[in-house]
């Protein structure tokens, strides 16, 4: 019994003295089999949330919702209390800025949005990811404006789309005190996902847009060709706001003044105000664009002061200006523009907005070909009509009265004769009312259709009979002779007097002189021989008409084989 109890003793000091290291060792394995387990499922579970985040990412195709899944599945994804999207723009300036976790009214308390400045910024132009567990000891970091939350921990990684640099995610503020590798490797997943998602949002939004534009050029092409269009600048305009969002289009034409542009149209916030404005070309942007031929588009705050004609209350900024161009000159400059807080235009768009300018301003060039022919064929139509009521009406009517007056001249009878005066008096007056009637038709007044021109037309139908052309010579101020009964007068004169000449066919030439003093008066001389009656009655016939305005009518020979016709009255003071 001893010895068993010895032994038992024994055995039991050595259990307590010598641990099982076997057993120990299997425990620890364990212990890092259920860690491993652990990280394990927390890696699936973060994977399950990537895979999430990329299917709400790719699950719209519109652009503006893609960017805002983008930065809420961003900030689920690895924890973060605030994340944003930043758009960098062309001139790589911040144009977009997508945020999320801040409320409205912090949004509202700290005013402008960033520019990308600070870490913001050092992320644009490196475009390398950055990890930070304090922002504040950054030494490139700019601190934050009032009204600001507090934030320390910061994630920001870049979004390439084909390998172009679009922007980058903004993440703060981790719930787990500082962002990890594995964050960081996360939020890269998801930007490499969200550039393929971006890319594919942009193409359809092209798309779209090239489609919207195409609508508005056929829109204006069919308004502007059609009989009741409207202001083709205004067409434009309001077409250009509704398809491009912006609240502000002016369309800018140069004046008669040099160096000027001027807003013919303008539609959206201040147009009123705008409509009219003057515009120099020099140290302006639309007089760089009017002058250069080349579309600009950017930030208007970050332009020179003029650089666009803008409402004194409006607070522009994207805004976007194209050239007019036509088929052989640049008819004027085309601006849109947006709200400040608004997103910038792209080069897209702007792309856009120039072919739709070019077109729209070919389709101008088309109308005003349109009007331009309709209006020829108008004045031409007119001309016919005028030629006609000149050549048979006024001509016959003009004879018939020349007739009236031989027969008045040469009847015994005074109450005959005074019945026949009065008609010609009658006919005079109505070969008034005609010529007037051919001058509007014509489209120009009496007084604009000069005497030159009205002989010039009388010695080329009289050329048809003489078989040349009489020569003409006009002295004095015979350019600006008032129109009236007494220029009438001259012209008959000289179509009567040559139609006597021709009738006679002996004349081999003809010079016919037009003077103008305080007198108007004519002098024909020529080489033919005129059968006694004939010229008894054309002499007086024209006499006549002279002496009824105080006038003189003669003839004469001034030399063998000659005769000369001189007729003229005085014009009135």
């Amino acid at each position: 019994m001893d010895d068993e109890r010895t032994s038992d003793t024994t055995a039991g000091v050595g259990r307590l003295s010598f641990p099982d290291l076997p057993r120990l060792e299997l425990d620890q394995l364990l212990e890092q089999l259920i860690d491993r387990a652990h990280e394990v499922m927390n890696t699936q579970e973060r994977l399950r949330g990537l895979l999430r985040a990329s299917q709400t990412v790719t699950g719209d195709l519109a652009l503006p919702t893609v960017l805002r899944h983008i930065a809420e599945a961003a900030k689920d994804l690895v924890g973060a209390r605030y994340a944003a999207l930043g758009v960098i723009g062309t001139d790589g300036q911040l144009v977009e800025f997508v945020h999320t976790g801040m409320s409205e009214d912090t949004v509202a308390r700290i005013g402008l949005l960033p520019e990308g400045k600070g870490l913001l910024g050092v992320l644009i132009e490196d475009s390398e990811p950055i990890r930070l567990a304090r922002i504040a000891d950054d030494p490139r970091s700019s601190g934050f404006p009032d009204e600001h939350p507090p934030m320390d921990s910061f994630l920001g990684v870049p979004i390439e789309v084909r390998g172009t640099a679009f922007g980058n995610l903004y993440l703060a503020e981790s719930h787990n005190g500082r962002f990890s590798a594995d964050d960081e490797e996360l939020a890269k997943a998801l930007a490499a996902t969200a550039g393929s998602a971006i890319d594919n949002a942009r193409l359809y939004q092209a798309a779209g847009a090239r489609q919207k534009w195409l609508e508005a050029s056929n829109t204006i092409t069919r308004r502007l060709l059609s009989s009741d269009s409207g202001s083709p600048l205004t067409l434009i305009a309001e077409h250009t706001r509704d398809t491009a969002e912006a609240d502000l289009v002016t369309v800018l034409r140069p004046t008669a003044t040099d160096g000027e542009l001027r807003i013919e149209a303008a539609v959206g916030v201040g147009a009123d105000e705008l409509l009219g404005t003057a515009v120099p070309i020099t140290d302006t942007l639309s007089g760089q664009v009017f002058t250069n031929e080349e579309p600009v588009v950017g930030s208007w705050r970050r332009f020179h002061p003029n650089s666009a004609p803008v409402p004194d209350a409006a607070d522009i900024d994207p805004v976007l200006v194209v050239p007019l161009i036509g088929s052989k000159q640049v008819h004027g400059v085309l601006t849109a523009a947006r709200l400040a807080g608004r997103p910038q235009f792209t080069r897209d768009e702007l792309d856009l907005v120039a072919a739709f300018a070019n077109q729209a301003s070919v389709s101008i060039e088309l109308a005003e070909t349109r009007v331009e022919q309709q209006r020829n064929e108008l004045f031409e139509e007119r001309d016919r009509i005028g030629a006609e009521l000149r050549t048979r009406a006024i001509q016959r009517l003009s004879s018939t009265t020349m007739s009236l007056l031989a027969t008045a001249a040469g009847t015994r009878d005074e109450t005959t004769a005074t019945r026949l005066r009065a008609t010609i008096g009658e006919l005079d007056d109505i070969v008034t009312e005609i010529r007037n009637s051919v001058y509007q038709l014509e489209g120009v007044g009496p007084q604009t259709r000069p005497l030159r021109h009205q002989l010039l037309d009388e010695l080329t139908e009289a050329a048809a009979v003489l078989g040349f052309t009489p020569s003409l010579q006009l002295i004095g101020q015979t350019h600006d002779v008032p129109s009236g009964p007494r220029a009438d007068m001259l012209i008959d004169v000289v179509r009567e007097t040559l139609t006597v000449i021709g009738r006679a066919g002996t004349t081999r030439s003809i010079d016919i002189t037009v003077s103008r003093t305080d007198r108007l008066g004519v002098e024909i001389t020529h080489d033919g021989t005129v059968a006694g009656d004939a010229s008894d009655a054309h002499l007086a016939v024209v006499t006549a008409m002279a002496e009824r305005h105080g006038g003189t009518c003669r003839s004469t020979t001034p030399g063998p084989g000659l005769t000369r016709f001189t007729w003229s009255v005085p014009l009135p003071s």
